[in-house]
């Protein structure tokens, strides 16, 4: 609701996260800087390689989904569209943690960030009676199958460096009614339980989700916040799959984090770069919008000190949902990615 997320493409993205790490070890995907700071090694497909360290500490994976389509584009001799869909591939895009064997997927895509000496962006969401019966509804099957779930996540992660945002929607979705009442302590016990589990490993840092600018104000969650676990988490994360400026979101993000001690946030920067869309149904307008293009590339080097980055959270060219002719949510849309690329200086 509002922000569909990754959750369809869980489907397409269930190969072995750990095959994946494997084979990104063999290959060499391993950081050697070649003096401008940005790796060489390259893949065997859309060439990838690492941002500079300074920039961007966090993994990109040179074979994603839009490295395979940079790829692919190729192959079929169409150059300019590669290129523009390598504005999307050569950025460090979150992998979000399908319901499947969290402990292998987790341990594959930490593996191969941390033999690049980059960090893991990873996205958990699965907490139970997901997204209230919209496009990407679902999650665990009851509070203790997510608690395993969490377990296995923690256990693939061990102790390499992985930075974490925790359930998108989740709060929220208590806070504005979506989810039953009957639901809200059992969810709060999870997210706490969840930030606990995370922040016990050795180099895990950890956001909770708290929305966007456009959807509720700091009075209306900052409380839900304290009751999920904020105070242990590294700090909140806002934006996530949705479109509202940078500007705006440290506004929100500032006043926010004045009401849960001080706490630091990320912004999902993904697809802002115009802001939200102003037409249409008002209650549609988050869903595979047109006329959007990518917002700030990912770095921890932000406009204020507050924010700790700016990340690509949602994966931008991944649909919505099954809104204004897109796929269902999660998976890739390629000609909504050439728009993004396209419209982006």
């Amino acid at each position: 609701m509002y922000g569909s997320r990754g959750a369809g493409a869980f489907a397409g993205r269930r190969m072995s996260a750990v095959v994946l790490g494997a084979a990104l070890l063999v290959t060499g995907c391993s950081s050697s800087d070649g003096g401008d700071g940005t790796d060489k090694d390259a893949d065997a497909g859309a060439g990838i390689t690492q941002q500079p360290k300074e920039k961007a500490p966090f993994w990109v994976n040179p074979d994603g989904t839009a490295a395979r389509q940079v790829a692919a584009l190729e192959k079929s001799g169409k150059k300019q569209e590669a290129e523009q869909i390598r504005k999307i591939a050569e950025q460090p895009v979150a992998e979000w943690v399908v319901p499947d064997d969290p402990q292998d997927q987790v341990r594959g895509f930490t593996e191969a960030a941390d033999k690049a000496g980059r960090t893991a962006l990873l996205v958990l969401y699965n907490v139970p009676h997901r997204d209230c019966g919209q496009y990407s509804q679902g999650g665990a099957a009851d509070g203790n199958a997510y608690r395993d779930w969490i377990d296995g996540v923690a256990a693939g992660i061990g102790d390499r460096p992985a930075t974490i945002v925790l359930e998108p929607d989740a709060l929220l979705h208590l806070v504005d009614g979506c989810t039953p009442e009957q639901f809200h302590e059992e969810r709060y016990d999870l997210l706490k339980g969840a930030v606990g589990k995370l922040k016990s490993l050795k180099n895990t840092k950890v956001y909770l989700d708290a929305g966007n600018a456009g959807w509720q104000k700091p009075d209306q969650i900052f409380e839900s916040l304290n009751r999920a676990g904020i105070a242990r988490a590294d700090g909140f994360s806002v934006n996530v799959s949705n479109f509202y400026s940078t500007e705006d979101s440290i506004a929100y993000g500032k006043q926010l984090s004045a009401k849960v001690g001080g706490k630091h946030f990320v912004i999902d920067t993904s697809r802002n770069g115009k802001g939200p869309y102003s037409d249409g149904k008002p209650d549609e307008r988050w869903c595979n919008p047109p006329g959007r293009s990518l917002g700030e590339t990912p770095t921890t080097k932000t406009a204020d000190p507050l924010v700790d980055a700016y990340l690509w959270v949602k994966r931008p060219g991944e649909s919505d949902g099954e809104c204004k002719g897109g796929p269902k949510a999660g998976q890739w849309w390629a000609d909504y990615a050439l728009k993004l690329a396209k419209a982006t200086a």
